[in-house]
């Protein structure tokens, strides 16, 4: 099923499945591997993915089908549309795994991660909500670290080096994930609670 911003019910979005006790969000899934895992993981939660790019909701939907997965919902286009048709307090966790670091100085505007996103994920989550982030480029780590502190809503749940430096084993690797450790990038695996 399709999810259009400004046409259905996403102030409560758990009316867009059957059966479900709570919804989560992924920005940006890729070839969805990540989601099709939880999904299949986690059949009394829906999901919401977004996704701009044919190629990997086509891999995402080829998924759905094969493990005949009925708790996925997708939306097909920018994610900051879909972000400011949700409810407040909606969500239950947030992924925002390996995005577009766009590393260009003057393309940093165009992160995913600015103070406005910030301030809508902080929005949309659920208090004690989670919103999990990876990157394998030190400077977006930083990057999302300094915004999410500056913002004051959310708190970074690593307790020593290893919680960030080791993916949660509810948390499958993805092929970004696989490509970055081929080319020699160590990936950060970030996690907030909303406060």
């Amino acid at each position: 099923m399709r999810v259009e911003p400004g046409t259905g019910p996403l102030q409560e979005p758990r009316g867009l499945f059957a059966g479900v006790d709570d919804v989560w969000l992924e920005v940006g899934f890729g070839g969805g591997e990540h989601l099709a895992w939880q999904a299949a993981a986690h059949p009394r939660v829906g999901f919401i993915g977004c996704e701009a790019y044919l190629n990997g909701i086509a891999k995402l939907l080829s998924e759905v089908d094969e493990q005949g997965l009925a708790n996925v919902r997708v939306h097909d286009g920018d994610a900051r549309e879909l972000v400011a048709d949700l409810g407040d307090a909606s969500i239950g966790r947030i992924f925002l795994l390996f995005p577009d670091p766009w590393p260009k100085r003057r393309h940093h505007k165009r992160r995913i991660v600015t103070p406005a996103m910030v301030a809508e994920f902080h929005r949309i989550l659920k208090p004690g909500g989670t919103w999990r982030f990876a990157s394998d480029i030190g400077d977006y780590v930083a990057w999302t670290l300094l915004h999410l502190r500056a913002h004051g809503g959310f708190e970074w749940l690593a307790e020593r080096a290893h919680d960030w430096r080791e993916r949660p084993p509810d948390w499958p690797a993805t092929r970004y994930e696989a490509k970055a450790r081929a080319e020699g990038r160590v990936p950060a695996f970030l996690t907030f609670r909303r406060l």
